[in-house]
């Protein structure tokens, strides 16, 4: 992943809101777990602050975005989580291609008409 972020330039990188969400959600549930430690949670948290604010463009979630997602949601077939489909939804709303690590997602993608990119 590190390898993938490196080659792309900067300005190509997007993150959205939803995004940050996730991200603080999963960094507390391994805190939680006892995966990772309160001083793991900031560095990380922090460290991914610096990114948005450095070397990726932050998208807003709108209104228009969730009734894109429930509109995926509704080709029941994918087996889209909600959040699932948000991400799907921003990217394409903005006309993003959505790059992620989960196969099922960057697979979901081409169905609904969005370009994807499993890294």
């Amino acid at each position: 992943m590190q390898d993938w972020l490196g080659a792309q330039a900067p300005e190509d990188l997007f993150v959205s809101d939803w995004v940050v969400t996730e991200l603080s959600s999963a960094l507390s549930i391994k805190l939680r777990t006892g995966q990772i430690t309160v001083t793991d949670r900031a560095n990380s948290l922090a460290m991914f602050t610096r990114l948005c604010a450095e070397s990726f463009g932050v998208v807003p979630v709108t209104s228009q975005n969730f009734r894109t997602a429930a509109r995926f949601s509704d080709q029941y077939t994918l087996g889209l989580r909600a959040g699932d489909a948000l991400h799907l939804a921003v990217c394409a709303d903005h006309g993003l291609t959505l790059c992620t690590l989960d196969r099922r997602l960057a697979e979901a993608g081409p169905q609904v008409g969005l370009a994807t990119t499993l890294i």
